[in-house]
């Protein structure tokens, strides 16, 4: 047992042994490619091999904390007008903007947007303030720690409480990543798998290997399917507000919007060739759905003294 498998173990996490990975195409078995920690029984996470940053220094080095808890950033501005029917008419818009396409069926991958064209179009939609605080990084929100996966919405919402935080709303995580402008991508007008953790190849899976999820099958599975990386590893992943890994890497749930619908959102898309822009949703999964690429990250309301401040007129 390395020392920092030893430390784990003293501290009550379990770190699965490396075993002999069968190959999917019937090949010899190898080493796995990453030391996994199983936590509760049914969440995943990469031991790292850098040191996992404090919070307290990330806050001081990037200077968004602004006035919310340790680790989290401010993020205030106007956001695109987000009723409850504007998701799709928005997205439906920029969409319309494209002027270099990777694939246009699903999942419709744009290369490059129209900027000018964008920002006229933008300009006619109404707007509406936004407050609030959100994770830097995706949970355990830790530069260089890796995402928890293989969670599902209701296990995302209680975690979150667990912080005293929240899960995000669609919208909230939404202008977390597109800024005042509704940007496509948190960096801009033209995706870049090098800014990114974007367009990885994708992966044949064996998805009842995955469940349990706790079980030492799982974890094989998941070694052999995950292409992520560490919180904060891409400097240029990193949205207006100065909010990390928001496209690619994992997915990440959030709340619908959207009265009478299930609750269960996943933005953001993960490492594979799916769209992973800031403004499409994925609105087909159940609170109790969980898969290889799925993590979260957190909100919380602006605290009380610090939102009246906002508010006056200055």
């Amino acid at each position: 047992m390395s020392p920092r498998s030893a430390l784990l173990a003293l501290l009550g996490v379990v770190v699965s042994a490396p075993q002999m990975l069968p190959h999917h195409d019937g090949g010899p078995p190898e080493m796995p490619a990453h030391e996994w920690r199983l936590i509760d029984g049914r969440h995943w996470q990469i031991v790292s091999d850098a040191p996992v940053e404090d919070a307290a220094v990330t806050d001081a080095a990037e200077g968004t904390r602004g006035r919310c808890t340790e680790g989290m950033v401010e993020v205030q501005g106007e956001m695109l007008h987000q009723g409850s029917g504007d998701f799709d008419v928005v997205e439906a818009l920029q969409k319309n903007t494209c002027v270099k396409w990777v694939n246009r069926t699903f999942p419709e991958r744009c290369a490059s947007f129209d900027e000018e064209r964008w920002k006229v179009l933008s300009a006619r939609f109404p707007r509406q303030p936004m407050h609030f605080c959100i994770d830097r990084f995706e949970y355990p929100n830790r530069r260089r720690a890796y995402p928890w996966i293989m969670v599902d919405w209701n296990e995302a919402r209680g975690i979150c409480a667990r912080e005293k935080k929240r899960l995000c709303s669609e919208a909230e995580w939404t202008f977390a990543c597109e800024g005042n402008d509704a940007l496509p991508y948190p960096y801009g007008y033209r995706r870049d798998a090098t800014a990114c953790v974007i367009d990885q190849p994708w992966r044949h899976y064996e998805a009842e290997a995955l469940f349990p999820p706790g079980t030492d099958k799982a974890r094989v599975e998941l070694d052999h399917l995950w292409q992520g990386e560490a919180s904060g590893a891409r400097p240029r992943c990193r949205s207006p507000f100065g909010v990390y890994d928001m496209t690619g890497n994992v997915d990440e749930w959030t709340t619908s919007i959207v009265p009478g619908e299930r609750p269960s959102i996943l933005k953001g898309g993960y490492w594979g060739p799916v769209r992973t822009r800031c403004r499409p949703s994925t609105r087909a999964h159940g609170e109790n759905f969980m898969f290889y690429q799925q993590g979260l990250r957190c909100c919380a309301d602006m605290p009380a003294a610090a939102a009246a401040e906002g508010s006056r007129p200055r």
